[in-house]
């Protein structure tokens, strides 16, 4: 291996080759510069960050925190652009954490972990050299409540994701109106149920016959378009690598012009950017106050029946000039008779579960119990599933129909051929909550 220091020009340290160097002129003040940042810098790159990753004696040790060095006689360094930010090595470093967090347990993480340095530099290269390819993602199928196909891309491919989200979601997300509620923090289900029942209940305090307008967009994510969503983002974001980039990742996994992939967090995002359109149009221009968002699904409450015609058809339109449908059960109905949203079932006054989730928690139960009953299920097991269904159940007035359900939730003894009575096996009836208005 040939070495120098860091300050020593061509003469650099760790990882660059340098045949004029001899090996003994090698210093305990080594550094980790990559052997393509002089072609970078040399203007033959058009992706070269100013500082691709940080230097130092400690350059190569991923975990640690960089600082500037106060080396006597700095050059100023001009600001990085859009680009050099997300291919920055620090930036890399925490998308890499971000993305293995929660999965480090998984073959995948576990494989890119033995060399996790020496992979990370791998991405960082093609980034600069604009080379990076999306990898071959994994397909599976869920069914909650209808089937959808989810792409989930490989490991590496998560961390440039994260790396672009990291950079350029902070741009869109000050821009988005605040009652758009999917994939973004401090935000989510449970808080759009709640704004959707205070707007119920602000309309109903003062118009005498509110209506509701609910449009779903049909098959969303596989009917963006890219050049639509890429002419939505260039308003925000207007480097061209970074635009290119996008387009890159848009178009991996099997998607080519139209579609996105269900399970990239990039996908997340674009999915917000091309809505926000909507919900501009439908707040700032239409004046519509009482309106909410959770990914393609809309809610608005109106004055009366004619107003919800009005808003329906207007918001048909706006997503035709997206490339985008109306889901046919999409419609007006008055008020009173509550709206399905985000799982729940809202009126003004109260909030029910939706019955097909209820029915989904009883098979759930069901299948849960008979697996218990064959040994494949733990205790344990069975008691964090009781806990995920209150978690859902006490965001709505169901005390009642959560007892009702758990009632017959009985579990019999593993493996055994004596069964206990059925109050010894029962989960205890509910007490019902206090509920705050």
């Amino acid at each position: 291996m040939n070495g120098g220091n860091w300050g020593n020009g061509g003469n650099a340290g760790l990882f660059y080759l340098n045949a004029n160097n001899a090996p003994s002129n090698a210093n305990s003040n080594i550094g980790c510069r990559l052997a393509m940042e002089d072609w970078a810098r040399s203007g033959a790159a058009t992706a070269a960050p100013t500082v691709p990753h940080p230097s130092g004696a400690h350059s190569c040790l991923i975990g640690d925190e960089q600082k500037p060095g106060d080396a006597a006689g700095k050059v100023p360094v001009a600001s990085p652009t859009l680009f050099e930010r997300i291919v920055a090595w620090d930036n890399l470093v925490a998308a890499y954490r971000e993305a293995r967090k929660g999965k480090r347990q998984s073959q995948e993480v576990a494989a890119f972990d033995a060399d996790a340095f020496a992979n990370l530099v791998d991405i960082h290269e093609h980034l600069l050299r604009g080379t990076w390819q999306p990898g071959q993602a994994r397909r599976f199928w869920v069914r909650d409540p209808k089937w959808r196909e989810i792409t989930a891309p490989p490991f590496p491919d998560r961390i440039v994701h994260h790396a672009i989200v990291r950079i350029i979601e902070p741009l869109f997300e000050r821009r988005f109106v605040h009652d758009s509620y999917a994939c973004r923090r401090g935000k989510g289900t449970h808080a759009a149920v709640r704004r959707t029942q205070s707007f119920l209940r602000g309309a109903v305090r003062t118009w005498s016959r509110p209506y509701i307008v609910k449009v779903d967009v049909k098959s969303y994510f596989a009917s963006i378009d890219h050049d639509v969503l890429l002419r939505q983002m260039s308003r925000v974001v207007r480097d061209d690598r970074v635009l290119a980039l996008l387009r890159t990742v848009y178009s991996g996994y099997g998607f080519s012009g139209v579609g996105l992939p269900v399970g990239a967090l990039t996908s997340q995002l674009a999915a917000n950017i091309l809505l926000d359109v909507i919900d501009h149009k439908v707040k700032d221009d239409l004046g519509v106050r009482y309106y909410v968002r959770y990914m393609d699904d809309m809610v608005a409450v109106v004055s009366g029946k004619n107003a919800a015609r009005s808003l329906l058809g207007r918001i048909a339109l706006e997503l035709a000039a997206l490339g985008l449908r109306v889901n046919p059960k999409s419609g007006i109905w008055p008020a009173a008779r509550g709206v399905d949203f985000c799982g729940y079932r809202i009126f003004h006054a109260h909030i029910r579960p939706r019955k097909r989730c209820l029915c989904a928690w009883k098979k759930r139960f069901a299948a849960l119990r008979r697996r218990h009953e064959s040994g494949q299920a733990t205790l344990g097991q069975c008691r964090q599933r009781v806990m995920s269904f209150l978690a859902v159940m006490r965001h709505a007035n169901a005390w009642r129909t959560s007892a009702s359900i758990l009632s017959r939730f009985t579990l019999g003894a593993s493996h055994a051929h004596h069964r206990r009575s059925s109050s010894d096996r029962q989960f205890p009836v509910l007490q019902p909550p206090v509920f705050a208005c």
